[in-house]
């Protein structure tokens, strides 16, 4: 499902300092940008403080915005860089275990066979390397367009378009090699970038 952009009576009250405005606003990106982050840095508690700072980040730069893009792309740029500050910092501290390092990937109703696909599914797109991995989560987790997210990690959509086609490629091979079959294979997506065929299930829906 697509994301969809904010009135644009209710941005300008948010720009102008109303706060009711801004809440109305965070209670529409939040998930998304939760869900994102935590896919991207999966300790639960550390998604959660970064979500807090990154509509801080929204709150104080929202008078400069200047629609130059959609919101949602200038959501998602503040986004990626304060989760790409965070894993800079990561590097330069010594490491330690966090107490909730993985998304749950499925509900406890879920079917057991399904609950390992699923868990199979996340751990592939978890391995992709960070600039395969965060196009593919805007595209099929956030719900962007090839052209918002062109904007929020500022490449060219065709690069966008590829590098989505190549996440769901190398993610459709280490699923094959584990023996999960969701129905499209690397095979009958090396048709080319243009399309960019989405896996046939269950797809990259968050759980």
């Amino acid at each position: 499902m697509a994301l969809i952009q904010p009135d644009r009576k209710l941005l300008l009250r948010a720009q102008r300092g109303d706060e009711q405005a801004f809440a109305e606003l965070v209670k529409m990106y939040e998930t998304p940008v939760f869900d994102y982050i935590r896919r991207l840095l999966p300790d639960r508690t550390l998604a959660e403080d970064l979500t807090q700072e990154v509509f801080l980040s929204v709150y104080q730069g929202l008078p400069r915005f200047a629609g130059r893009c959609q919101f949602t792309s200038w959501l998602f740029q503040v986004t990626r860089h304060r989760v790409l500050d965070e894993l800079r910092s990561t590097r330069r501290r010594p490491r330690c275990e966090a107490l909730d390092t993985a998304p749950e990937f499925a509900s406890r109703d879920t079917p057991p066979e399904e609950r390992q696909a699923m868990a199979a599914l996340w751990r592939a797109v978890a391995d992709l390397k960070l600039e395969l991995k965060m196009p593919l989560l805007l595209r099929d987790i956030v719900g962007l367009s090839y052209a918002e997210i062109a904007d929020a990690l500022e490449l060219e959509v065709t690069t966008v378009k590829w590098r989505i086609y190549r996440a769901r490629e190398v993610v459709s091979e280490m699923l094959e090699s584990q023996g999960h079959a969701f129905g499209a294979t690397a095979a009958d997506e090396r048709r080319g970038p243009a399309a960019v065929p989405r896996p046939a299930a269950p797809a990259f829906t968050s759980p």
